[in-house]
């Protein structure tokens, strides 16, 4: 458990032009990062489209129907969408040790690379195993960004917008996916094939600016703490807070990372194996957080943007291609409201409210689609489905994100982080494999259709129970702090009262902070 010997009050948002520096450095920098979204955003909802594409039927499709016409066998579809995630596992659970290893930044930039070589697989591919083996290796590359942007975001902004800018990542997948079915609206038309490359070719341009934005920005300075580069963590700090690297306000955050560092690794050095000890409670962290990334996938976002152009052509919607650009219109429209709700309400009370909205919107539809076949149906189906997008966007979408990005300790957040990545895009794999047999109609397969909101729904209903029994209230707390939130709180609905006594250095009342009198934080296991 930690003690501190010297306390004083969390400073206060630093005020812009003032001696005291200024966090819009800070800003820009997680913000930026957020970029990174925009890769997976575009590739689900790309995809989306590009399956519905008659030309993409006419290059790939094996069967045909009566009348001659090509189609895609629920097993084509189903691999070609859900392999991405094959390689998004694996790359999530690789930057658990890239990350350590090379550090965030150059993470992301490699991840760009490899993202890119799977795009130019996509781009020249004519049969279906080499555009898979495409998916695959471009689905590496996404899970590498997945799980390195919200790490670098976290350890790069100021505790007090850090989950608004944690959701920025969310909100860049929200523009990725509206980009994406814009493009796709744009190029559906085509009678050759660049109907679907250029949907594909435009994901390299997403892969060239994170990469060369990443050249500039500073490296993680809690990465550089990590591995004892102290001089390199100053500087870094310092652009972070537009502050010459020796400014007392520097010397003071940089002397709490260091001594939580150093408290953290007198345990000794962290493997994959201590994410999941009790110790900290790092086994009930990473079980929230790879909880919480499961039910992220199990409310069925993805259903409505992998398959989502597929699920309204089948519904008997004429326009299915304008109805999935709105629904993407709705997604970037309700994100922004999460990014400022997730500092005002909380990261709980958000989750509870998104669950019990997406729950009734779900179970309308499911009811709706069943019971009625009309035109009026249609439209309520679609109306219920854009305010279950809504609720979605603005709560589930971008806080379970934040919930992982500051849950963990220096010692092990690289690796944990990444699990709970990981765990997102396994479920990702197993809904985006199993929702053709589930909906469609024909041998071996479910014939769910509207009934599969149903499931979506009740899962949303168990989304509910778990955050308010498992998932702590971190709102307002430095990394740092939330160990000890961890540490002193035992249940998860008490979080709320928590006041910390893990503290910057005490700075006198009235006076500056000078670098000779900044006094390290004592901790007492």
């Amino acid at each position: 458990m930690f003690k501190a010997k010297k306390s004083a009050a969390i400073a206060e948002p630093r005020k812009e032009g003032s001696e005291e520096g200024s966090s819009i450095p800070a800003i820009l920098v997680g913000s930026f990062a957020a970029f990174g979204g925009i890769l997976f955003g575009y590739d689900t909802g790309s995809i989306s489209g590009i399956i519905a594409m008659d030309m993409f039927k006419q290059q790939f499709a094996t069967e045909h129907h009566a009348d001659g016409s090509p189609y895609l066998t629920s097993g084509q579809t189903s691999m070609i969408v859900s392999l991405l995630s094959v390689g998004t596992f694996v790359g999530a659970l690789a930057i658990s040790v890239i990350g350590d290893m090379v550090g965030r930044r150059y993470s992301l930039i490699g991840s760009c690379g490899v993202f890119s070589i799977g795009v130019l697989l996509q781009c020249v591919a004519t049969h279906i195993p080499l555009f898979i083996v495409g998916r695959v290796i471009a689905g590496l590359g996404v899970g590498l960004i997945s799980a390195i942007v919200p790490l670098y975001q976290s350890e790069a902004s100021p505790k007090w917008i850090r989950g608004a800018i944690v959701s920025a990542y969310q909100f860049a997948i929200t523009i990725g996916l509206l980009i994406a079915s814009i493009v796709n609206q744009a190029s559906k038309n085509r009678t050759d094939t660049g109907s679907y490359r250029i949907p594909i070719a435009v994901q390299f341009a997403w892969a060239l600016i994170l990469a060369a934005g990443m050249l500039l920005l500073p490296e993680s300075p809690r990465y550089y703490v990590k591995k004892n580069k102290l001089d390199a963590a100053r500087r870094s700090l310092g652009r972070l807070h537009a502050l010459p690297p020796d400014h007392p306000l520097v010397t003071e955050e940089l002397l709490e990372i260091q001594s939580n560092n150093e408290y953290e690794m007198s345990f000794g050095k962290s493997s994959l194996i201590d994410c999941f000890k009790p110790d900290g409670r790092q086994l009930y962290r990473i079980l929230v957080g790879t909880t919480i990334q499961a039910l992220q996938q199990l409310t069925g976002i993805n259903f409505i943007f992998y398959y989502g152009t597929d699920f309204f052509q089948k519904s008997g919607i004429s326009n299915p291609f304008t109805i999935a650009l709105i629904t993407n219109i709705v997604n970037v429209a309700f994100t922004p409201p999460g990014m400022y709700a997730v500092e005002k309400l909380g990261r709980r009370n958000l989750l509870l409210l998104g669950a019990v909205g997406m729950c009734v919107c779900e179970f309308i539809v499911a009811i709706v689609g069943t019971a009625v076949d009309s035109v009026v149906s249609n439209k309520v189906l679609i109306a219920f489905v854009c305010c279950y997008i809504a609720f979605f966007a603005s709560s589930w979408g971008p806080v379970a994100w934040v919930v992982v990005g500051e849950s963990f300790s220096l010692r092990t957040r690289s690796k944990s982080v990444a699990i709970c990545a990981a765990s997102n895009w396994l479920w990702n794999f197993a809904i985006g494999y199993a929702t053709p047999y589930m909906v469609d109609s024909g041998p071996g397969n479910a014939d769910l259709g509207a009934k599969v909101f149903f499931i979506w729904g009740s899962f949303c209903f168990v989304c509910i129970a778990f955050v308010y029994f498992f998932v702590y209230e971190t709102k307002g707390l430095t990394l740092e702090q939330v160990d000890e939130l961890y540490e002193k709180v035992p249940k998860a609905w008490q979080s709320k009262r928590f006041v910390p006594s893990l503290r910057l250095s005490e700075v006198e009342s009235g006076d500056k902070p000078d670098a000779a009198n900044v006094e390290k934080v004592s901790l007492e296991v």
